[in-house]
C-alpha cells in the first residue's frame, strides 16, 4: 500500500485543528502528523516531522503564518504550504503566496475543496481561489507597467500560444478548462507548463499569477 501523504496543522484554534486533522484522517491516501499552535510551532515541527504538505492559518500567536511559510519554504523546499485564512483580501496572504505557498483557501471553503488543495499541492501544482486571489492579488501587487510600454521583458520570450496558457492561468482555468478553452491535450497543457515555469523562472502558477501582475504582463 502506497504511504500516506504527511500532512501537519498549524491553526490557534483548537477545534479548527481538530476538526482538520478529522477531515484529513479521513482521506485514505491522507495522514495528519502533527499540529501546530503557533508560527514557531509549525516551522519548529516541520523541521522534525517533513511532512509533505502544511495548512497554514496566516494569523497566529508568537510568529504569524507570513513568516512561518517564509522559512518553511526556504528550508524545505519539497513541503508544500496551503494558507488557510478567513480574510479574502488579506495583504499578508499576498505576501505568503510570494514567500512559496501553494494554495490560498477560506477556512469556509468546502471540506472537498481542502482536501483538493493538499493533494494538488502535493502533485506539484498550485491552486488558487480564483473568486478572492485575483482580487487580492489586484489589489495589492506591484503597480502595472505604464501606458504606452511595449510590454514587460520578462515576458517578451514567450510565443503567442504561451501567451495564451498564461492569460488563462490568470483567470484561475484548471488544466482541463485551459486544454478545452484552448482545444489542446491535457498533456500539452502539462507540457507548455512545464516550459513556462522554466522560461519565467518561477517554481509554479501561484509565481506565474503573482508575476504576471507584478510586471504589468496583466493590466488591471
Amino acid at each position: 500500500m502506497t504511504d500516506r501523504i504527511g500532512v501537519l496543522v498549524a491553526e490557534d484554534q483548537t477545534f479548527l485543528r481538530t476538526s482538520l486533522r478529522e477531515l484529513i484522517d479521513d482521506d485514505p491516501l491522507l495522514s495528519a502528523v502533527g499540529e501546530a499552535r503557533n508560527g514557531r510551532e509549525a516551522v519548529e515541527a516541520v523541521d522534525r516531522l517533513r511532512p509533505a504538505v502544511v495548512l497554514m492559518d496566516i494569523r497566529m500567536p508568537v510568529l504569524d503564518g507570513l513568516v512561518a511559510t517564509g522559512l518553511i519554504c526556504a528550508r524545505h523546499p519539497d513541503t508544500k504550504v496551503v494558507v488557510l485564512t478567513t480574510f479574502d483580501l488579506d495583504e499578508y496572504v499576498y505576501e505568503a503566496l510570494r514567500s512559496g505557498a501553494s494554495a490560498f483557501l477560506l477556512k469556509n471553503a468546502p471540506a472537498a475543496e481542502i482536501l483538493r488543495a493538499i493533494h494538488t499541492v502535493h502533485e506539484g501544482n498550485a491552486m488558487l481561489a480564483p473568486e478572492v486571489t485575483r482580487r487580492m492579488i489586484a489589489n495589492f501587487a506591484l503597480p502595472p507597467a505604464q501606458s504606452g510600454d511595449t510590454g514587460p521583458a520578462v515576458f517578451d520570450v514567450l510565443t503567442e500560444r504561451e501567451r495564451d496558457v498564461v492569460g488563462a492561468i490568470v483567470q484561475g482555468l484548471s488544466n482541463e478548462e485551459i486544454a478545452a478553452e484552448l482545444f489542446l491535450s491535457r498533456a500539452t497543457v502539462k507540457t507548455y507548463l512545464s516550459r513556462l515555469f522554466t522560461k519565467l523562472g518561477v517554481r509554479d502558477r501561484t509565481q506565474l499569477v503573482i508575476l504576471a501582475y507584478e510586471s504589468g504582463f496583466v493590466r488591471r
